[in-house]
């Protein structure tokens, strides 16, 4: 049965739960989710920053954790890499395989939900890439400290971890239209902005050409909090990027990247 409508109940605004993120992808929802992506100019601002984060660690064998559609895992394959795509969501992982049929690519994919990741996984990774704002679906402190533990795990001795998230900081202060450098991941046509903003909320309208209007609640993660959960998981060495390239070199990006190593490079 075929699912175009998202139901957030009586009190939208209440639902801030980790589990609820596979109500939120209905299938009307996921078939549109690749409007929202301009796939051609985010390649092009993202893939030289990942392949050379992965080639200065010789990291061939990389985990894609919250999939979504495909779009880190079909361009990462493209790209010579060997990767396993796992997401929680049915939805999400059907059209990731479909969209790679599309760009000639098979998929090696797991349904997971990645707070006990580590069940399902035979083996270490030498990367972990969690991208796409997807870190942000998790609510509770506990959670984010367990899914980070969970990635810990999963890496080798020396492997990276590479995580990102919109710029909440400004989004809290009240700035997401100053974020110009969003355009360079949105769709022609799309909108997309917060409806409404707490310190425990984000809720993002996406309304698309056809006039379909879809929701997404999430979890403002700052940046210095993510940063801080990393090191306190383990991790040695964490790096934060703005827009991919150096911090000191974007005033204020429409996505934060953090690099987490859990060894020093050259260590």
């Amino acid at each position: 049965m075929i699912k175009n409508s998202q139901n957030y109940g009586e009190h939208p605004l209440s639902v801030r739960n980790s589990d609820f993120y596979i109500h939120k992808y209905v299938d009307g929802f996921v078939r549109k989710w690749d409007e929202l992506i301009n796939w051609e100019n985010r390649t092009k601002l993202e893939a030289d920053f990942l392949i050379d984060c992965l080639k200065k660690r010789s990291a061939r064998d990389i985990l894609d954790v919250a999939t979504g559609t495909g779009f880190h895992s079909i361009n990462l394959v493209k790209f010579g890499f060997y990767v396993t795509s796992v997401d929680g969501s049915p939805a999400m992982l059907e059209q990731a395989v479909e969209n790679g049929h599309k760009h000639g690519v098979a998929l090696n994919t797991a349904l997971t939900d990645w707070r006990t990741l580590n069940l399902n996984l035979s083996r270490k990774f030498d990367s972990i890439v969690c991208m796409g704002n997807s870190f942000t679906f998790l609510f509770e402190e506990h959670n984010h400290r367990k899914v980070l533990d969970e990635f810990y795990l999963a890496l080798k001795p020396d492997g990276v971890l590479i995580l990102d998230h919109r710029n909440y900081d400004a989004i809290l202060a009240g700035k997401y239209y100053h974020l110009d450098s969003l355009s360079c991941y949105s769709g022609k046509n799309v909108r997309i902005e917060p409806e409404y903003v707490d310190e425990g909320l984000t809720r993002f309208a996406y309304e698309f050409p056809d006039g379909a209007v879809f929701h997404l609640n999430m979890f403002p993660l700052r940046k210095s909090y993510v940063s801080t959960l990393l090191k306190e998981a383990g991790f040695e060495s964490v790096e934060v990027f703005g827009d991919f390239k150096p911090i000191l070199k974007i005033e204020m990006p429409g996505f934060y990247i953090h690099v987490a190593d859990k060894i020093v490079l050259g260590q």
